[in-house]
């Protein structure tokens, strides 16, 4: 088997770019490649929580597919290309990084990500008119970041700016507030408010998670898979019962999760 190299991995994609080469490839564009970066970032995220090495160098492969195939869309039209991109990461991983190539110090992680951001600040505002000058602490958040760790991000942002609980409890008792407004609202069935009462308690449970390091999105990954492992074993019950998961009654089904629990509980 032929051993390729990154500069051969261009060569292919060029290739299948090339006016007598795949005719899907030759079709797709930045906005219609954009699913499948999102889809190939997920996939290798299952990879390392499953703790596959195999699957996660083949799901690594294809994140950096999408990443050569975008340099690609981009050379063709002449924007940018693949060098373009490894010479901008490198220096701004030269430029944020002064306490491993300059004289700065910087002598624990707190310490880099306060550096980081300070940098990033100055960068923002550089006066060569590249980029406009913030004007919200809460600027440079993406658009298109799915709510929930957009949620963590204006969380961490606001913090910055010592809008802060003094502890913990102050955060949980938070939850418990929007809890209570939703119940007020759930009563009166204002679709609108239940709306916002629901955005509320979910944002104040993000930040639950953020004041204890948690990453809201993963812990939520963790229980879809828990709840669907669960809920596989109460079909499979069923079946092996001889009975339709779905002519079972709330008493029977609360029992079947009952006794999933016990058979998913290493798993």
């Amino acid at each position: 088997m032929p051993r390729y190299s990154f500069s051969d991995l261009l060569q292919i994609m060029a290739r299948l770019r090339a006016p007598n080469g795949c005719p899907w490839d030759r079709e797709q564009t930045h906005e219609s490649l954009l699913p499948y970066l999102i889809e190939e970032a997920h996939e290798f995220i299952d990879a390392v929580e499953g703790k596959d090495a195999a699957n996660m160098r083949e799901e690594l492969g294809d994140v950096l597919l999408q990443v050569v195939f975008h340099a690609e869309v981009a050379r063709e039209a002449g924007t940018f290309d693949i060098d373009g991109v490894i010479q901008d990461i490198s220096e701004k991983l030269v430029r944020r990084h002064p306490h491993v190539f300059g004289e700065a110090k910087a002598d624990d992680a707190d310490a880099v990500v306060a550096q980081w951001d300070q940098i990033k600040k100055a960068e923002k505002g550089d006066s060569s008119g590249a980029h406009a000058p913030a004007t919200s602490l809460l600027d440079g958040i993406p658009r298109s970041l799915p709510p929930l760790p957009k949620a963590l991000k204006i969380s961490k942002k606001a913090v910055k700016a010592g809008f802060e609980w003094p502890d913990w409890t102050g955060v949980l008792a938070k939850v418990r507030e929007e809890l209570a407004e939703f119940e007020v609202e759930a009563k009166a069935l204002d679709r609108d408010k239940l709306e916002a009462e629901l955005g509320d308690i979910l944002f104040s449970v993000v930040n639950l998670g953020r004041v204890f390091d948690i990453d809201p999105e993963r812990a939520l990954a963790r229980t879809n898979a828990r709840f669907s492992r669960r809920f596989q074993a109460m079909e499979k019950m069923a079946a092996e019962a001889g009975k339709p998961f779905e002519s079972h009654s709330l008493e029977e089904m609360e029992a079947l999760w009952t006794e999933a629990k016990k058979r998913t509980a290493d798993s």
